[in-house]
């Protein structure tokens, strides 16, 4: 409802003229009548709680009934006229519209909960209006008095946060979440994961043993890969990348909204290698043929019809590939928000973070302020979109230096908080590439123990869990074909098949 106060100047020296003066958008009638249809029948209090919060009402008396309505709805009492007084006795708010007596003309003016639904989607919808109001005046009053740190570009990122949170129906930034709520969410999680195949409570990476380590890719989960150059973390993201999309799968709740049952929509920011780089890595692992050659045209009919067919089963991935260089981290969280409003998202990897930029302040600041930035801000949106971020990041060159060239925490390079914001650590690690590169001279005693050690570990990559919040630290072993950048599980040599008979 909107009203109107016209006010006429004197003749005072300035014009007569109208002024509109409009109230925020709201309908008391539509808020009454359905605080009526609860009271008189507490089943029109399931139809709304999903979505309607005792935030969404225009008139704070009514957000203080709804509240108290619903409290003792969840807790199995009725909620009606007479139980509601005893909790608004002392209300100065209630007292002034006539006290009990207003509780029972809502309920007496109710007539049917049918049309439950439709009071709640319109008081929801206006108070998004309202919120659509505020920050429309916030965004007008910074580019008015902006500070002289804040660029146009934070302030749009700032605002495509804020809208990205009112499209969401406030799930994420709301406060505090009541224990019983987030009870409700761990058990809800356990059920998922016993229902899954192979029990995991997060997305599989398609690599078992990393999903029997971690219990797959976790929700609001910031995961560090890291490793030396040439080690394989951009084929291991790709590897990862293609089996959760190709995995997906998904169903449509009771609010319409799909959810991913199994895999998931993959948003793939690649800062170092462009789309079509990526692409034919994916395609040469699954056609099973060396990118170089592909890239070359060294391949044979067979192999191209191999390319065509791998190609075309790729074609309705629900993976997602941004190889724009230099993107900010702030531009990299408006890409990911934008992406899950109108395709879904289920995980994000970035490769790699070291190549994010972060805010002008903090470049200022040093490198090591700016990736500490970056990493935080990857955190905040890990936990506001709900979806695990795996991020790739490189290694000081102190590990070089070492005999034992295993990776540890603080080789993380410009680390700054990468350590401390990261849930799970993970570190990449060949022994094969260190060891070919001290090949000794051929028919030599050094050359015989050299290539009996080549022959232990060709093939072999090794991922060291270094961090983990919520799972054991240790070391997995993975097969890795170098020619087609595949990594595959590791099978030991005295592993015997099943029979099956």
């Amino acid at each position: 409802m909107e009203s109107t106060a016209i006010i006429s100047t004197s003749l005072d020296g300035s014009d007569d003229r109208e002024v509109d003066y409009r109230t925020s958008p709201h309908n008391i009638e539509a808020e009454q009548a359905l605080l009526g249809a609860i009271l008189v029948n507490n089943d029109a209090c399931d139809r709304v709680s999903g979505f309607l919060e005792s935030e969404h009402f225009y008139e704070p008396l009514h957000a203080r009934l709804y509240e108290a309505a619903s409290s003792l709805i969840r807790a199995g009492k009725l909620a009606s006229p007479v139980t509601l007084k005893s909790f608004f006795e002392t209300d100065e708010s209630l007292r002034e519209i006539g006290g009990a007596a207003y509780l029972a003309r809502l309920a007496a003016a109710a007539t049917t909960i049918i049309n439950a639904e439709e009071y709640g989607r319109t008081i929801f919808e206006l108070a998004q209006r309202r919120d659509l109001i505020n920050i429309g005046e916030d965004i007008v009053t910074s580019a008015y008095d902006a500070p002289v740190d804040i660029t146009p570009r934070e302030m749009i990122e700032r605002a495509e946060q804020e809208l990205f949170s009112i499209a969401e129906t406030g799930k994420f930034g709301k406060g505090f979440l009541p224990f019983g709520t987030a009870l409700t969410h761990a058990i809800d999680m356990a059920a998922k994961a016993y229902e899954r195949d192979g029990g995991l409570s997060g997305i599989s990476s398609g690599l078992r043993d990393i999903d029997e380590k971690m219990g797959g890719l976790q929700p609001s989960d910031l995961i560090i890969l890291a490793g030396r150059p040439a080690m394989g973390k951009t084929a291991l993201a790709t590897n990862i990348a293609y089996s959760v999309a190709r995995k997906y799968r998904a169903e449509t709740r009771p609010d319409g909204v799909e959810e991913a049952v199994e895999g998931g929509v993959v948003a793939f920011f690649s800062l170092e290698m462009s789309a079509e780089q990526l692409a034919t890595r994916i395609i040469s692992e699954q056609a099973e043929i060396p990118s170089e050659r592909i890239r070359r045209g060294r391949i044979t009919e067979d192999e191209f019809h191999n390319i065509v067919q791998a190609s075309q089963e790729l074609q309705s991935l629900p993976l997602y590939i941004d190889d724009t260089g230099g993107l900010s981290v702030g531009q990299l969280a408006a890409r990911a928000r934008r992406l899950k409003r109108q395709k879904g998202l289920d995980l994000i990897l970035v490769d790699y973070l070291q190549l994010l930029t972060g805010s002008h302040r903090r470049a200022m600041e040093g490198r090591v302020q700016e990736v500490s930035e970056i990493s935080t801000t990857l955190k905040a949106l890990a936990k506001e979109l709900n979806v695990p971020i795996l991020a790739l990041s490189q290694l000081s060159r102190q590990v070089e230096q070492r005999d034992d060239k295993r990776p540890q925490l603080a080789d993380l390079r410009e680390s700054g908080s990468i350590e401390q914001d990261a849930d799970v650590v993970l570190f990449i690690f060949r022994e094969e590439y260190y060891l070919q590169r001290r090949q000794p001279r051929e028919n030599t005693p050094e050359f015989f123990e050299w290539q009996e050690e080549m022959d232990r570990v060709t093939g072999l990559a090794e991922v060291i869990i270094g961090k983990q919040r919520h799972g054991p630290t240790g070391t997995i072993r993975l097969q890795f074909e170098a020619t087609v950048t595949k990594f595959q599980n590791y099978i030991s040599e005295d592993h015997v098949p099943d029979r099956f008979e």
